[in-house]
């Protein structure tokens, strides 16, 4: 029989929409990197014109509602699970901490949720605003060289943070303990996995 409390329906929801929202987020940003970025460097000035603003505006519009979706959806999932107890009201629950203090578990997802913050602000103040200028065609030269470098490089961050993050958000309920070393070698296997996909997306894909 299905669970018919209100509570139970609610978090099943939003969880759904929080994995939704975040394979349509981090997907396009892979997208970008490791597709986008290659391809882009391959284009001359006139093929980028005709190709760009049927491409980039669509692209950046679910890149970056993508990531506002998953946002919001995660801080409501975190108070759900960690924050609110059916009954007991809004308060630490014993997922995040207990008498000895805050869980391993809830270090994992607060770990997670860092990263995904500075990547969500990133998108928000750092990436859309930079290729909102470039798109509008205003910008020549230095100033749109720098709009560009700009924009890649919190890309770059983004891509290389999304690695930890997700180690954060799938350890809280499957791995649950944790210490300093264990934090910092999953975050170092992200990093160079990452690293690696950017070794690889240059040369995959382009016929020979």
């Amino acid at each position: 029989m299905a669970l018919q409390d209100f509570f139970s329906n609610l978090h099943l929801l939003v969880r759904w929409l929080h994995i939704l929202s975040g394979i349509v987020w981090i997907g396009l940003l892979y997208f970008f990197n490791f597709v986008n970025l290659p391809l882009q460097a391959s284009l001359d000035d006139a093929t980028k014109k005709a190709v760009n603003p049927q491409l980039m505006p669509r692209a950046l519009w679910w890149f970056r509602w993508g990531a506002m979706s998953t946002f919001v959806m995660g801080w409501v999932l975190f108070t759900l699970k960690y924050m609110y107890a059916p009954g007991a009201g809004f308060g630490p629950t014993s997922l995040f901490s207990t008498a000895d203090g805050i869980t391993g578990r809830a270090i994992w997802i607060l770990m997670g949720m860092t990263f995904a913050t500075v990547m969500w602000f990133n998108v928000w103040f750092v990436i859309w605003p930079s290729q909102k200028k470039i798109l509008s065609g205003q910008f020549s030269g230095d100033t749109l060289t720098a709009l560009r470098t700009r924009a890649a490089k919190a890309s770059r961050v983004n891509t290389f943070l999304s690695g930890p993050m997700l180690f954060g958000m799938i350890a809280a309920p499957n791995y649950g303990a944790v210490n300093p070393l264990t934090l910092l070698v999953y975050i170092a296997i992200a990093m160079f996995v990452i690293k690696g996909a950017y070794a690889l997306s240059t040369k995959v894909g382009v016929k020979k």
